[in-house]
């Protein structure tokens, strides 16, 4: 039975602590689509996004209004569309892209994922193809992101795709430099990645999800902030207990919101989503969280412990609340979208090497961290293997999404407005890892990933 207590509750973390639906998306397969004739994918693609989606906004914009719950985002993901290419060429594959665009535009979404590949073992010349049509696609598109896999736990770390999407970053900096170099913003390198995810950038429609779906993601960075505030000088035990029933609830919610949803657009309710994902709003910050759990500083010495802490006890509130907890669920940690983090790296307690150290028991990885222009292809790619080895050895999602603002130095800052928020050009050690990642190949899986 609900009671009044708990309805005014979460009427209190939705006006004064920021609690919100941060997007409903909805999965739609291609993959009955397929076609080696790009003009005929297109229509086929365009057909299926704006009739499966069409009521999408609409629904989501109704739910706000009856719960009084603020969602943030409508979007959709969908299949990967190197595995609907055919033998379409890299001009086909740009074709796609502003097909995804338009299909954008007629649906009245926020951003369509699903420009994505997955490489992870090796690449057809279809998938090399995609790749490469990525930085135009993206530099000529506004709502469509884009995503890579390359490597898993069970398959290995494919050195091969790391090495190209070094120069595809460097190459989409370059074609979107006017703009602050903001087609990074939307292309993320994965390690293990999830086929539920429905935040952007990473977000597509796996191929063993129905033919369409509804997974939402919820966020409440402030919620939790203004919870653990609330405990007061509680021993670490007693914390995680906090944190847990405030998962708890935060969950319900989007529980809630993934069900009408679905009900309503008469497709099958996915996933909820819990993953604490800040904005560059005040009080909205995973970093504040840390600091109130008793860090001086976001990057502090214990940072790390804290924040596999705060991840645990999310993820365990979270599966208490919904049978259908997926995609990444736990804590994000993006620079330039958490006013906090951006405050940490602007007073030196927070760099690129504890980021690193961070992502070993967070929900995603390097995120929205901005580096000097004119770092080299072969160092991107060797902040990518870093990274992506840190998921594969320990059997969990990690991605990266560098952005090599061109024309920018350490020091210096972007600014994307809106969710992107704005970031500071972090350093990056100068000495290069070239001979390493040109050797090429693929780094074979870790022994522990021999389970059957």
């Amino acid at each position: 039975m609900i009671e009044t207590r708990d309805i005014l509750e979460t009427i209190n973390m939705i006006r004064q602590e920021n609690l919100d639906i941060r997007t409903i998306t909805m999965g739609i397969s291609l993959l009955d689509c397929v076609s080696d004739d790009a003009g005929v994918l297109c229509d086929r693609i365009y057909d299926k996004i704006t009739k499966r989606a069409e009521h999408l906004v609409e629904v989501g914009e109704r739910i706000e209004k009856k719960y009084g719950i603020p969602i943030v985002n409508k979007r959709v993901s969908v299949t990967p569309v190197s595995l609907v290419g055919g033998r379409i060429d890299r001009d086909g594959y740009i074709k796609v892209a502003h097909t995804l665009q338009r299909a954008a535009e007629q649906t009245g979404i926020n951003f369509i994922g699903g420009f994505s590949a997955l490489v992870h073992k090796g690449m057809t010349p279809g998938e090399r193809e995609m790749i490469e049509a990525i930085p135009e696609a993206l530099a000529s598109t506004q709502m469509v992101c884009s995503s890579v896999n390359v490597a898993t736990t069970k398959s290995g770390i494919n050195m091969d795709a790391i090495a190209l999407m070094g120069s595809t970053i460097k190459r989409a900096a370059y074609l979107t430099k006017d703009n602050q170099s903001i087609g990074c913003a939307k292309l993320v390198v994965f390690a293990n990645v999830p086929e539920d995810n429905p935040f952007m950038a990473g977000a597509f429609h796996g191929v063993g999800e129905p033919d369409a779906v509804i997974n939402v993601g919820v966020s409440g960075p402030g919620v939790v902030a203004s919870a653990i505030r609330r405990a007061g000088d509680c021993n670490l035990s007693e914390l995680a207990d906090v944190i847990k029933k405030t998962a708890f609830k935060i969950t319900r919610v989007g529980q809630l919101v993934a069900s009408e949803a679905a009900n309503r657009l008469g497709v099958p309710f996915g996933i909820v989503d819990l993953s604490l994902a800040p904005t560059p709003a005040i009080g909205d910050s995973v970093a504040y969280i840390l600091e109130e759990m008793g860090l001086e500083s976001c990057g502090a010495h214990g940072t790390t412990a804290c924040l596999a802490m705060l991840n645990d006890a999310v993820k365990k509130g979270g599966v208490m609340a919904s049978s259908h907890v997926g995609g990444l669920s736990g804590a994000f940690i993006p620079v330039s979208e958490d006013a906090g983090m951006i405050a940490a790296v602007a007073r030196g307690a927070l760099t690129l090497e504890k980021l690193e150290a961070m992502t070993a028991v967070c929900s995603v990885g390097l995120d929205m961290i901005a580096i000097p222009g004119d770092t080299s292809e072969e160092v991107i790619s060797g902040i990518i293997a870093d990274e992506i080895s840190i998921g594969v050895a320990n059997t969990k999602t990690t991605a990266v999404r560098l952005i090599p603002a061109y024309g920018k130095a350490a020091g210096d800052c972007v600014n994307f407005g809106g969710l992107l928020g704005r970031a500071p050009i972090m350093p990056v050690k100068p000495y290069s890892p070239a001979k390493f990642i040109r050797r090429g190949g693929r780094i074979p899986a870790p022994i522990h990933s021999l389970k059957n």
